[in-house]
């Protein structure tokens, strides 16, 4: 329905629902000295004039008598009220509609009406305001409607998109033989395809507000990650026939691997079918490369996708010529590192596809539980990278090719990064006794949020775990594949100094940037505290626990020991929601439930 319909809707109701029945009613002959006394004991605006007979003959407002009082030439003791009204009284009946009212006060020129009954009694006031504020209700109304309509059809997009980006797993499945895995992949993908197609059937094709572009993409991940269960339910043998447990265990695994974290529950993954393997590494990297926002871009003007900046932590122009170049360039990488560790290792084409897609995305999932163990010194240095690629903003390798092939842009984020990175990597270092290749590869690890481990960080030294838990909060750069608050919002933090110095001038936007910030950095502790505290409760070591509420958060993996099957499900299901939230950031849900704050 247009703007128009609903508009002509609302104005056809009847003028009896909306007039004030509050009114006052004086004779003519009333002086208007008395008629003030009245109005001000009363409480109204305005009064009715009647004759001897009480029949309704004209109105006096307020305004109307200090107007006549401001005349010198009238005396308020002897004026009456028939003297200064305005006749005759122009009314409506109450059984007429609200247009025909709003069409006698624009004929007229005034902002009120008398109501009268079927028996020509005045029965009250209607007033213009009450119109205006109807119609503004019902815009408002129709506004929010057409709203959630617009979301919904997006949404189906959303999900016809993956699902079709989804059979490429499905199609390498079905080459490696694998039945199982290819039927839990196709069902999820024409599953998606279906829905989509019904939400668009259903659905508006028309542009949303940003309100609804945070519902939309929140609402994206979560729907994903339920769809995502299919295959996990199909394939892992998860050691239950509980139906709420296999649940709580697929939503857990379908999460991790959407929000590019990478833990898991199976203690062995190297059992896993080739064909799997290489789907939960390409779920990650299809993840990690915010194809969400891709598909948004595919929708929304440049204009638009301008008002997106504020959730989506970067500042970048030209998102939709970014967003298709960083597909590919990601896509050269993933092969590149793949191809690499094949020639410098004797392992599976398959794994090192999926290291390549874990380590890009900075996912963290293995395909082997030890296949760390034979690693030599290069393939560390390339897994290395590939972390590295990951955290560093789009912007960086967009600049590969914005003006001319390799002309890096080390912008002011970045260097800070790589300075931060040093640190981590030199404290870490004289902090351990170990390999110092081995020490690196994990705190870089924790840095970009990947979640690549070669070492037990259960009860592990104070440094240690004070080092990596910040590392894994802080995370990588902005507009990145890495989780944690971000090096941009960090610096943008770093202003809430100048909310304290009262010489300094704050803008509005840094404001806003300090407000985002604040609200992403207060749950990645918060949350963490709360499920260690809950755990700690039924047996689990606290410090462990709260290690692992900020892996999962923050999107890193890393694990201190509680993860595993002996989890209930209710906190296996608030840690997939812990990494849904990581991924998504929590700043989505300030747009959706409190849009005023960010304004």
């Amino acid at each position: 329905m247009s703007q128009e319909n609903n508009l002509t809707d609302y104005l056809s109701k009847r003028v009896s629902q909306y007039y004030k029945p509050s009114i006052l009613m004086l004779s003519e002959a009333v002086k208007i000295t008395e008629a003030c006394t009245v109005l001000k004991k009363k409480d109204v605006d305005e009064i009715i004039v009647v004759d001897d007979s009480y029949n309704p003959i004209g109105i006096v407002t307020d305004e109307d008598i200090l107007t006549k009082i401001s005349e010198s030439l009238i005396n308020p003791s002897k004026t009456t009220l028939g003297d200064i009204m305005i006749f005759p009284l122009i009314s409506i009946r109450e059984d007429r509609n609200l247009s025909e009212a709003l069409e006698i006060m624009r004929e007229k020129k005034i902002r009120k009406l008398a109501v009268l009954s079927s028996s020509n009694l005045v029965v009250g006031m209607l007033y213009l305001d009450t119109i205006v504020n109807l119609v503004k209700k019902s815009l408002v109304k129709k506004q929010k409607q057409s709203t959630l309509w617009g979301v919904i059809w997006n949404l189906g997009v959303v999900l016809q998109f993956t699902g079709v980006l989804m059979f490429i797993p499905g199609v390498v499945a079905t080459l490696l033989n694998e039945p199982l895995v290819a039927t839990g992949i196709y069902l999820m993908s024409v599953l998606l395809i279906v829905s989509g197609f019904f939400m668009n059937s259903y659905g508006e094709k028309q542009p949303i507000t940003l309100r609804g572009t945070a519902i939309l993409v929140f609402a994206s991940f979560v729907i994903l990650v339920l769809f995502g269960m299919i295959p996990q339910l199909f394939v892992i043998p998860f050691d239950t026939n509980d139906p709420v447990k296999l649940f709580a265990d697929g939503f857990f695994e379908s999460s991790s691997g959407l929000s590019t974290t990478g833990y898991t529950l199976l203690p062995n993954p190297e059992k896993l079918p080739n064909g799997f393997t290489f789907y939960r590494g390409y779920a990650q990297f299809v993840g990690g490369m915010s194809f969400i926002y891709l598909i948004v871009t595919a929708f929304y003007s440049e204009k638009r996708i301008n008002t997106m900046k504020g959730f989506i932590s970067g500042n970048v122009p030209h998102l939709k010529e970014l967003f298709s170049i960083i597909t590919i360039i990601f896509s050269i990488y993933a092969v590149i590192i793949a191809l690499l560790l094949f020639y410098l290792g004797v392992g599976d084409i398959f794994d090192d596809f999926a290291i390549a897609f874990s380590a890009l995305s900075t996912g963290g999932t293995l395909p082997d539980s030890k296949i760390f163990d034979n690693f030599t010194t290069p393939q560390y240095i390339v897994v290395i990278s590939g972390m590295i690629l990951g955290a560093l903003p789009f912007g960086f390798h967009y600049s590969f090719v914005r003006t001319k092939f390799l002309s890096i842009s080390l912008t002011k984020e970045v260097i800070t990064y790589f300075v931060m990175l040093s640190v981590f990597c030199i404290i870490f270092i004289f902090s351990r006794d170990a390999n110092w290749l081995d020490s690196v590869f994990n705190i870089i690890s924790a840095s970009t949020t990947t979640g690549f481990s070669t070492m037990s960080f259960e009860k592990s030294s104070p440094i240690i775990f004070s080092i990596t838990i910040i590392a894994m909060i802080i995370g990588g750069c902005g507009f990145s594949t890495a989780g944690g608050i971000k090096i941009l919002r960090l610096t943008q933090l770093a202003k809430v100094r100048h909310i304290f110095n009262k010489k300094s001038k704050i803008s509005v936007s840094d404001k806003k940037d300090i407000i985002s910030g604040i609200i992403i950095l207060a749950p990645l502790l918060i949350m963490p505290l709360l499920v260690a505290t809950y755990l700690s409760n039924v047996g689990y070591d606290f410090q462990n626990a709260f290690f692992d509420g900020v892996s999962a958060i923050t999107g890193t993996g890393h694990g201190a020991g509680t993860i595993s099957f002996a989890l209930d499900p209710f906190i296996t299901v608030i840690f997939g929601i812990m990494m849904i939230l990581g991924k998504a950031e929590i700043v989505l849900l300030v747009y959706i439930f409190v849009p005023k704050l960010m304004k």
